[in-house]
């Protein structure tokens, strides 16, 4: 079985020691039950990983020593930032959980007009926060050792016109072009995704006027947890490393 992954952003060097964060900590020690001497991979978001080995575990925490520094990279070629519409529930946190096991490299959450869950002050920075956690465990699972950035809510009106990457897509069920029309990019690419019953007619219009080329997936209607999937996907399997 391949080692247990965690994510320690505060190693100081590609050797030596260092302490697990305590969330990873706790699910070391109270769900994995693992024990001093067993073997462990680290990585602090910034490329590569570590082999280490758990060399205490106290009340305090668990302290690792890396052995061997290896500059492994998992990241996709292609460059996907995800501009997500905030969804009620899991829906959210199944899709950036998803996302990023797809090779996303960014996500920005979105409040718009249809949004069910509208969020603010105090309360959108912890689920922002949340997020975040969410997309480290992921990477943790998948193997990737650049951890992707959960920005703090927009407002979609305040976005659209600070995008400025090279392709910027929304999927859209009125659209006539489907991704096979398009060739590949070359830069980074931004997919924008609306919410339940997705974005209103004017929404729609200024993303439009803001450069956002509408696309379609076929006849049917995804749900907003699906749609952001079936995209990556795809372009994973046209553009990217699949």
């Amino acid at each position: 079985m391949a080692a247990p992954r965690f994510y320690c952003p505060e190693i100081p060097a590609r050797s030596g020691a260092a302490e697990l964060p305590e969330p990873a900590a706790h699910h070391a020690a109270r769900v994995l039950r693992l024990k001093e001497g067993d073997a462990v991979t680290v990585f602090n978001g910034q490329g590569g990983e570590g082999e280490a080995r758990i060399a205490a575990i106290d009340k305090r925490g668990i302290d690792v020593e890396i052995i061997a520094w290896q500059d492994v990279e998992r990241e996709s070629p292609l460059r996907v930032v995800l501009a997500q519409a905030i969804s009620a529930g899991e829906k959210m946190d199944f899709t950036l959980q998803k996302a990023v096991e797809l090779g996303v490299q960014a996500i920005q959450p979105l409040a718009s007009e249809r949004s069910v869950v509208k969020l603010s002050g105090e309360r959108a920075e912890k689920r922002v926060a949340h997020w975040q956690g969410v997309v480290v465990a992921a990477c943790e699972q998948s193997g990737r050792n650049r951890v992707p950035e959960v920005a703090s809510i927009r407002s979609l009106s305040d976005w659209l016109g600070q995008d400025q990457t090279d392709l910027r897509l929304m999927l859209s069920p009125d659209a006539q072009t489907g991704l096979r029309d398009l060739p590949r990019p070359e830069g980074q690419v931004t997919l924008l995704i609306g919410p339940e019953g997705g974005f209103a007619p004017a929404e729609s219009q200024m993303a439009q006027r803001q450069g956002f080329l509408p696309l379609r997936l076929g006849a049917r209607i995804l749900r907003t947890e699906t749609a952001a999937l079936a995209m990556l996907a795809a372009m994973q399997a046209l553009w990217g490393d699949f």
